[in-house]
């Protein structure tokens, strides 16, 4: 069971309400009272509930949050897919490039960032006025920060540049930003959290943000926009300054008796609660039909544990590019028993499962307490190969790091003779990080930096096209602000 404080997990209903007030001025007397809008925000108390909500919205966490934000991650790469229930017909629009405004999904990756910036501009503006210590004022405004750059990262990675919201007095509508605007304004949010956040460990309570989380973050984001020196030096910096370490079992990473661990840097946590609001609900959606047991991973199917039509099934070309000893795949099944107790082939029929969220013996119905990583030491391990192969190939440094990887795997090191050029290397780096991250929301992103995610889709046979590389703004968004502009062949 977890022990941690759960009150990052849940929003205080009270400070939801004062909040929406402050934003719309619907309250017009004055209320003589200790806990107005105006006297609650000055408050430890009210501030720190705007924090602990601030977080919520930026870990996005909802009954079915596989499906809402790491399915659109995979299910248009090589990787995922989902048939079954009633979202089959989005998820195949995803899956085919069928792409529309009008698609479900995205809204739910637009509006928990907002509503995480919206906080985080509620706390900047109030805490200069409130009781909290200096050093208190520091802390908080660093989180703010934070929160709200990673809010605007996940946003431009996923829509492109969007309207650039930092006051709650700023007009209702307001128009998108530029790209250079946007770049500038999360590398500088980013580096500027850094100066007062704590250092890793050193955080109050878990879960929040620290140093190490933000130094991630300013590193992937110089990546994924190809800034490759940049994105050298930062790593190397955290490479230096934290003390993460591999965890021996991959295979038992992502267990709930085993995230606190020193591999996992930035998660997403989750909780097996009765209201779901704050789950991972990934195992629901991983079992077969009429699944007894899979004796290969040592799976047998609890009766409480819930076995949902919907089903995540793994590509059989993405399951079979795996070196046959990579300890790796170990976490996904090609057969299975069912309660007629026959066995059931899963692979040839691009019907591969995945369990790499086992499922929580402290389940409560369909929610599972499996923290989603964010980032992890071998995010920073590739990402830092990733960046000097395409400053210089051949970088000895590149192979150790990305070799460091493989050896946790029970793979054997790669070199130069085998791999003879930087875009060998870089081919090499794409198809680590997807043995490496499956089913973590990683490979869309990842398949586009390298310039391969629209060619791979159309060899796969989909209607991708070059504009794909970013989602249609949701339409009832378009539809509310007359400003934004919706994304171009959208």
């Amino acid at each position: 069971m977890k022990t941690f404080n759960t009150s990052l997990l849940y929003i205080s209903l009270f400070a939801t309400t004062l909040t929406v007030q402050s934003c719309n001025d619907f309250l017009q007397e004055e209320v003589y009272s200790q806990l107005s809008p105006t006297n609650y925000l000055k408050t430890k108390e009210g501030l720190t509930s705007v924090l602990y909500e601030g977080y919520a919205k930026a870990a996005n966490m909802n009954s079915n949050n596989s499906i809402y934000v790491l399915g659109p991650q995979e299910f248009s790469t090589d990787i995922l897919y989902q048939s079954g229930d009633n979202v089959e017909a989005t998820i195949r629009n995803f899956r085919d490039f069928n792409w529309d405004p009008t698609m479900d999904f995205l809204i739910q990756n637009w509006d928990s960032p907002y509503q995480c910036i919206r906080n985080s501009n509620i706390l900047l503006e109030n805490i200069s006025m409130s009781n909290l210590s200096d050093e208190e004022k520091k802390l908080y405004s660093a989180e703010a920060r934070f929160l709200r750059a990673i809010s605007y990262y996940k946003l431009y990675f996923f829509f492109g540049p969007v309207p650039l919201r930092t006051s709650t007095t700023e007009s209702l509508s307001l128009p998108r930003a530029k790209e250079e605007e946007m770049k500038s304004f999360i590398e500088s949010e980013l580096g500027a959290s850094l100066v007062d956040l704590p250092n890793p460990g050193a955080e109050k309570e878990k879960y929040r943000a620290h140093k190490a989380a933000a130094k991630g973050y300013l590193a992937k984001f110089y990546l994924n926009t190809h800034q490759w020196q940049k994105a050298t030096d930062v790593l190397a910096e955290f490479l230096k300054d934290f003390n993460y370490t591999l965890y021996p079992e991959y295979k038992d990473l992502f267990k709930v008796e085993n995230e606190n661990n020193k591999e996992f840097i930035w998660v997403r946590p989750a909780i097996a609660s009765s209201d779901r609001a704050t789950a991972n609900s990934w195992s629901n959606v991983a079992f077969p039909e009429n699944f007894k047991s899979a004796p290969q991973i040592g799976l047998t199917f609890k009766s409480s544990w819930l076995n949902w039509p919907n089903e995540f099934r793994i590509y059989d070309e993405f399951y079979n590019s795996f070196e046959t000893n990579d300890k790796r795949k170990n976490l996904m099944i090609t057969s299975y028993i069912n309660n007629a107790d026959q066995t059931v082939t899963l692979l040839g029929s691009d019907n591969v499962r995945s369990f790499k969220y086992w499922p929580d013996q402290n389940h409560v119905g369909a929610a599972h307490g499996n923290d989603i990583p964010e980032i992890r030491l071998p995010d920073i391990y590739l990402s830092y190969s990733e960046a000097l192969n395409e400053l210089q190939y051949p970088s000895q440094q590149a192979f150790d790091y990305l070799n460091l990887v493989r050896k946790r795997a029970g793979l054997s090191d790669l070199t130069s003779i085998e791999v003879t050029s930087k875009e060998m290397f870089r081919d090499k780096i794409l198809l680590e990080r997807g043995h490496e991250f499956y089913n973590e929301g990683h490979r869309r992103m990842d398949m586009i930096r390298m310039g391969k995610f629209i060619s791979d889709a159309v060899r796969r046979g989909k209607n991708a096209k070059s504009y794909h590389v970013v989602h249609p703004i949701p339409q009832v968004v378009i539809d509310s602000d007359p400003q934004i502009k919706q994304n171009e062949n959208f």
